[in-house]
Protein backbone atom coordinates (compact mmCIF):
# COMPACT_ATOMS: atom_id res chain seq x y z
CA UNK A 1 0.00 0.00 0.00
CA UNK A 2 1.27 3.31 -0.98
CA UNK A 3 2.38 6.07 1.43
CA UNK A 4 -0.71 7.79 0.10
CA UNK A 5 -3.31 5.45 0.32
CA UNK A 6 -2.44 4.79 3.98
CA UNK A 7 -2.40 9.04 4.89
CA UNK A 8 -6.02 9.26 3.56
CA UNK A 9 -7.12 5.98 5.22
CA UNK A 10 -5.47 7.36 8.19
CA UNK A 11 -7.44 10.56 8.03
CA UNK A 12 -10.69 8.93 7.83
CA UNK A 13 -9.88 6.45 10.48
CA UNK A 14 -9.30 9.33 12.70
CA UNK A 15 -12.06 11.71 11.80
CA UNK A 16 -14.64 8.84 11.73
CA UNK A 17 -14.28 9.25 15.70
CA UNK A 18 -15.68 12.67 15.76
CA UNK A 19 -18.28 12.17 13.19
CA UNK A 20 -19.62 9.17 15.83
CA UNK A 21 -19.91 11.38 18.78
CA UNK A 22 -21.91 13.81 16.79
CA UNK A 23 -23.98 10.74 15.23
CA UNK A 24 -24.73 9.47 18.80
CA UNK A 25 -25.91 12.92 19.83
CA UNK A 26 -28.24 13.26 16.17
CA UNK A 27 -29.56 9.79 17.06
CA UNK A 28 -30.49 11.42 20.60
CA UNK A 29 -32.57 14.46 19.24
CA UNK A 30 -29.52 16.88 19.76
CA UNK A 31 -27.94 18.44 16.78
CA UNK A 32 -24.18 19.41 18.20
CA UNK A 33 -21.68 21.76 16.52
CA UNK A 34 -18.78 21.99 19.21
CA UNK A 35 -17.99 18.11 19.06
CA UNK A 36 -14.19 19.42 18.04
CA UNK A 37 -14.06 21.00 21.40
CA UNK A 38 -13.75 17.47 22.94
CA UNK A 39 -11.47 16.48 20.15
CA UNK A 40 -8.99 18.93 21.05
CA UNK A 41 -9.51 17.83 25.11
CA UNK A 42 -8.09 14.40 23.98
CA UNK A 43 -5.47 16.05 21.56
CA UNK A 44 -3.38 18.07 24.25
CA UNK A 45 -4.62 16.09 27.44
CA UNK A 46 -3.20 12.70 25.72
CA UNK A 47 0.05 14.86 24.22
CA UNK A 48 0.44 16.47 28.01
CA UNK A 49 0.50 12.92 29.26
CA UNK A 50 2.71 11.12 26.98
CA UNK A 51 5.06 13.95 25.82
CA UNK A 52 5.36 15.71 29.42
CA UNK A 53 5.06 13.23 32.18
CA UNK A 54 6.31 10.12 30.36
CA UNK A 55 2.68 7.95 30.54
CA UNK A 56 2.01 5.22 28.24
CA UNK A 57 -0.32 5.55 25.33
CA UNK A 58 -2.99 3.61 26.43
CA UNK A 59 -3.36 5.18 29.97
CA UNK A 60 -2.95 8.67 28.06
CA UNK A 61 -6.36 7.73 26.14
CA UNK A 62 -8.40 6.65 29.32
CA UNK A 63 -7.76 9.69 31.20
CA UNK A 64 -7.95 11.57 28.08
CA UNK A 65 -11.09 10.36 27.43
CA UNK A 66 -12.14 10.57 30.75
CA UNK A 67 -11.10 14.44 30.59
CA UNK A 68 -13.71 14.55 27.43
CA UNK A 69 -16.51 12.98 29.12
CA UNK A 70 -16.12 15.68 32.32
CA UNK A 71 -15.91 18.27 30.06
CA UNK A 72 -18.79 17.18 27.75
CA UNK A 73 -21.03 16.79 30.81
CA UNK A 74 -20.45 20.28 31.87
CA UNK A 75 -21.06 21.72 28.29
CA UNK A 76 -24.38 19.68 28.46
CA UNK A 77 -25.46 20.16 31.77
CA UNK A 78 -26.59 23.92 30.85
CA UNK A 79 -26.95 23.59 27.26
CA UNK A 80 -29.39 20.31 27.22
CA UNK A 81 -31.85 23.33 28.96
CA UNK A 82 -32.20 24.17 25.59
CA UNK A 83 -33.23 22.95 22.44
CA UNK A 84 -33.04 22.85 18.71
CA UNK A 85 -30.90 25.47 17.21
CA UNK A 86 -30.69 27.34 20.23
CA UNK A 87 -28.51 24.24 21.61
CA UNK A 88 -26.79 23.58 18.23
CA UNK A 89 -25.67 27.60 18.75
CA UNK A 90 -25.01 26.81 22.49
CA UNK A 91 -22.25 23.94 21.42
CA UNK A 92 -20.85 26.04 18.72
CA UNK A 93 -20.06 29.10 21.48
CA UNK A 94 -18.93 26.35 23.94
CA UNK A 95 -16.58 24.99 21.58
CA UNK A 96 -14.99 28.23 20.41
CA UNK A 97 -14.54 28.90 24.12
CA UNK A 98 -12.03 26.15 24.30
CA UNK A 99 -10.35 26.58 20.94
CA UNK A 100 -9.46 30.26 22.53
CA UNK A 101 -8.53 28.45 25.96
CA UNK A 102 -6.35 26.39 24.05
CA UNK A 103 -4.62 29.61 22.06
CA UNK A 104 -4.02 30.94 25.83
CA UNK A 105 -2.25 27.82 27.12
CA UNK A 106 1.07 28.24 27.91
CA UNK A 107 2.77 25.01 30.20
CA UNK A 108 6.06 23.82 29.42
CA UNK A 109 9.05 21.70 30.39
CA UNK A 110 12.32 21.11 29.26
CA UNK A 111 12.48 17.39 28.53
CA UNK A 112 16.29 16.67 27.65
CA UNK A 113 16.86 20.17 26.73
CA UNK A 114 13.94 20.51 24.78
CA UNK A 115 10.87 22.77 25.95
CA UNK A 116 7.82 20.47 25.20
CA UNK A 117 4.37 21.35 26.28
CA UNK A 118 1.42 23.88 24.82
CA UNK A 119 2.45 27.44 23.71
CA UNK A 120 -0.56 28.92 23.05
CA UNK A 121 -1.58 29.98 19.16
CA UNK A 122 2.18 28.44 17.95
CA UNK A 123 0.79 24.80 19.30
CA UNK A 124 2.07 21.81 20.48
CA UNK A 125 5.00 19.81 19.16
CA UNK A 126 6.79 16.99 20.39
CA UNK A 127 4.43 14.49 20.82
CA UNK A 128 6.49 11.56 19.15
CA UNK A 129 5.74 8.42 21.65
CA UNK A 130 3.96 6.78 18.83
CA UNK A 131 6.73 6.91 16.91
CA UNK A 132 9.50 6.61 19.74
CA UNK A 133 7.77 3.26 20.38
CA UNK A 134 8.51 1.89 16.74
CA UNK A 135 5.50 2.13 15.31
CA UNK A 136 5.32 2.61 11.44
CA UNK A 137 2.21 4.56 9.49
CA UNK A 138 0.91 1.11 8.43
CA UNK A 139 0.71 0.03 12.46
CA UNK A 140 -0.98 3.00 13.19
CA UNK A 141 -3.25 2.46 10.21
CA UNK A 142 -4.27 -0.87 11.75
CA UNK A 143 -4.40 0.47 15.46
CA UNK A 144 -7.01 3.06 14.65
CA UNK A 145 -8.97 0.14 12.31
CA UNK A 146 -8.91 -2.02 15.80
CA UNK A 147 -10.15 0.57 17.77
CA UNK A 148 -13.06 1.82 15.18
CA UNK A 149 -13.71 -1.50 14.77
CA UNK A 150 -14.14 -2.18 18.52
CA UNK A 151 -16.35 1.45 18.82
CA UNK A 152 -18.47 0.00 15.88
CA UNK A 153 -19.20 -3.04 17.76
CA UNK A 154 -19.97 -1.10 20.89
CA UNK A 155 -22.32 0.46 18.82
CA UNK A 156 -24.22 -2.48 16.80
CA UNK A 157 -24.59 -4.39 20.23
CA UNK A 158 -26.47 -0.86 21.41
CA UNK A 159 -28.35 -0.23 18.81
CA UNK A 160 -29.89 -3.85 19.13
CA UNK A 161 -30.51 -3.75 22.43
CA UNK A 162 -33.14 -1.72 24.73
CA UNK A 163 -30.84 1.16 24.74
CA UNK A 164 -31.24 1.11 21.54
CA UNK A 165 -34.38 1.62 20.59
CA UNK A 166 -34.71 3.85 23.51
CA UNK A 167 -32.00 6.53 22.03
CA UNK A 168 -34.06 6.45 18.82
CA UNK A 169 -37.62 6.99 20.93
CA UNK A 170 -36.19 9.87 22.44
CA UNK A 171 -34.65 11.49 19.19
CA UNK A 172 -37.95 10.78 17.46
CA UNK A 173 -39.94 12.16 20.51
CA UNK A 174 -38.90 13.62 23.51
CA UNK A 175 -41.80 14.17 25.12
CA UNK A 176 -43.75 11.17 24.25
CA UNK A 177 -40.82 9.59 25.20
CA UNK A 178 -40.94 11.42 29.03
CA UNK A 179 -45.24 10.59 28.90
CA UNK A 180 -43.30 6.63 29.14
CA UNK A 181 -41.04 7.16 32.22
CA UNK A 182 -38.12 7.25 30.15
CA UNK A 183 -35.45 10.11 32.03
CA UNK A 184 -34.77 12.32 28.90
CA UNK A 185 -32.73 14.28 31.24
CA UNK A 186 -30.28 11.80 32.19
CA UNK A 187 -30.22 9.58 29.26
CA UNK A 188 -28.98 12.49 27.06
CA UNK A 189 -26.20 13.82 29.99
CA UNK A 190 -24.92 10.13 29.70
CA UNK A 191 -25.00 10.58 25.60
CA UNK A 192 -23.09 13.68 25.85
CA UNK A 193 -20.45 12.11 28.04
CA UNK A 194 -19.99 9.00 25.69
CA UNK A 195 -20.23 11.35 22.91
CA UNK A 196 -17.14 13.25 24.01
CA UNK A 197 -15.43 10.74 25.17
CA UNK A 198 -15.51 9.38 21.87
CA UNK A 199 -14.96 12.67 20.38
CA UNK A 200 -11.97 12.54 22.49
CA UNK A 201 -10.60 9.07 21.87
CA UNK A 202 -10.28 10.76 17.95
CA UNK A 203 -8.06 13.83 19.38
CA UNK A 204 -5.94 11.55 20.85
CA UNK A 205 -5.31 9.56 18.12
CA UNK A 206 -4.81 12.50 15.54
CA UNK A 207 -2.33 14.30 17.97
CA UNK A 208 -0.29 11.21 18.20
CA UNK A 209 -0.33 10.58 14.71
CA UNK A 210 -0.04 14.09 13.39
CA UNK A 211 3.16 14.67 16.57
CA UNK A 212 2.36 18.83 16.21
CA UNK A 213 -1.20 20.31 17.36
CA UNK A 214 -2.60 23.65 17.13
CA UNK A 215 -5.85 25.64 18.14
CA UNK A 216 -6.53 25.94 14.43
CA UNK A 217 -7.00 22.31 14.23
CA UNK A 218 -9.84 22.26 16.43
CA UNK A 219 -12.24 25.55 14.78
CA UNK A 220 -15.60 25.62 13.82
CA UNK A 221 -15.23 23.49 10.46
CA UNK A 222 -14.77 20.42 11.86
CA UNK A 223 -17.66 20.32 14.16
CA UNK A 224 -19.61 21.38 10.73
CA UNK A 225 -18.14 18.55 8.71
CA UNK A 226 -18.49 16.16 12.17
CA UNK A 227 -22.10 16.66 11.91
CA UNK A 228 -22.39 16.82 7.89
CA UNK A 229 -20.50 13.68 7.76
CA UNK A 230 -23.71 11.64 10.20
CA UNK A 231 -26.44 13.62 7.71
CA UNK A 232 -24.60 12.93 4.63
CA UNK A 233 -23.89 8.88 5.53
CA UNK A 234 -27.23 8.87 6.60
CA UNK A 235 -28.98 8.42 10.34
CA UNK A 236 -29.88 3.93 10.25
CA UNK A 237 -26.65 3.04 11.36
CA UNK A 238 -23.48 3.64 13.03
CA UNK A 239 -21.72 2.89 9.44
CA UNK A 240 -23.42 5.84 8.26
CA UNK A 241 -20.83 8.79 9.64
CA UNK A 242 -18.04 6.34 8.78
CA UNK A 243 -19.68 6.50 5.19
CA UNK A 244 -20.45 10.05 4.95
CA UNK A 245 -16.20 10.68 5.92
CA UNK A 246 -15.46 8.55 3.36
CA UNK A 247 -17.78 9.90 0.35
CA UNK A 248 -16.19 13.91 1.87
CA UNK A 249 -12.57 12.82 1.85
CA UNK A 250 -12.78 10.60 -1.65
CA UNK A 251 -14.83 13.18 -3.17
CA UNK A 252 -12.25 16.01 -2.37
CA UNK A 253 -9.36 13.92 -3.30
CA UNK A 254 -10.73 12.77 -6.32
CA UNK A 255 -11.27 16.49 -7.25
CA UNK A 256 -7.96 17.75 -6.97
CA UNK A 257 -8.18 18.38 -10.74
CA UNK A 258 -10.45 21.25 -10.39
CA UNK A 259 -8.10 22.90 -8.00
CA UNK A 260 -10.15 26.30 -6.55
CA UNK A 261 -13.30 25.26 -7.61
CA UNK A 262 -13.54 22.10 -6.12
CA UNK A 263 -15.16 23.09 -2.76
CA UNK A 264 -17.76 24.75 -4.87
CA UNK A 265 -18.82 21.64 -6.47
CA UNK A 266 -18.54 19.74 -3.50
CA UNK A 267 -20.74 21.64 -1.83
CA UNK A 268 -23.29 21.45 -4.68
CA UNK A 269 -22.80 17.88 -4.05
CA UNK A 270 -23.91 17.97 -0.66
CA UNK A 271 -26.49 20.42 -1.27
CA UNK A 272 -28.13 17.92 -3.84
CA UNK A 273 -27.80 14.92 -1.88
CA UNK A 274 -29.40 16.30 1.37
CA UNK A 275 -32.49 17.64 -0.67
CA UNK A 276 -32.91 13.64 -2.46
CA UNK A 277 -32.12 11.48 0.63
CA UNK A 278 -32.46 14.04 3.91
CA UNK A 279 -31.71 11.61 6.28
CA UNK A 280 -28.80 10.53 4.55
CA UNK A 281 -27.58 7.48 2.20
CA UNK A 282 -27.99 5.01 4.52
CA UNK A 283 -31.23 6.05 6.66
CA UNK A 284 -33.54 3.78 8.46
CA UNK A 285 -35.34 2.43 5.15
CA UNK A 286 -31.88 1.60 3.51
CA UNK A 287 -31.09 0.04 6.78
CA UNK A 288 -34.20 -2.23 6.94
CA UNK A 289 -33.99 -2.97 3.41
CA UNK A 290 -30.46 -5.00 3.72
CA UNK A 291 -31.54 -5.94 7.32
CA UNK A 292 -34.54 -7.75 5.67
CA UNK A 293 -32.58 -8.92 2.60
CA UNK A 294 -30.07 -10.36 4.93
CA UNK A 295 -32.33 -12.37 7.13
CA UNK A 296 -34.47 -13.44 4.14
CA UNK A 297 -34.24 -17.13 3.85
CA UNK A 298 -33.13 -18.66 0.66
Amino acid sequence: MSDYAIGVLTNIGLISFVALSAYLLLIAGEMSFGQQAFFGVGAYASGMLTAMYGLPLPLAAFLAMALGALAALLVALPTLRLRGLYFAMATLAAAEMARILFELLHFQREIEGELVGPDGAQGFRGIRWVFEHGFEQLDYLWLICGLLALVLAMFVIAERSRLGATLRTLGDDAELAASVGIDVQRIKLGVAAVAGALAALGGVLFAHHNTYIEPRNFDIMLGVHSLAYALIGGLGTALGPLLGVAVDIGVLEGSRFLHGYRMIVFGGLVALLLIVRPRGLLDERVVHWFRSRALRKP
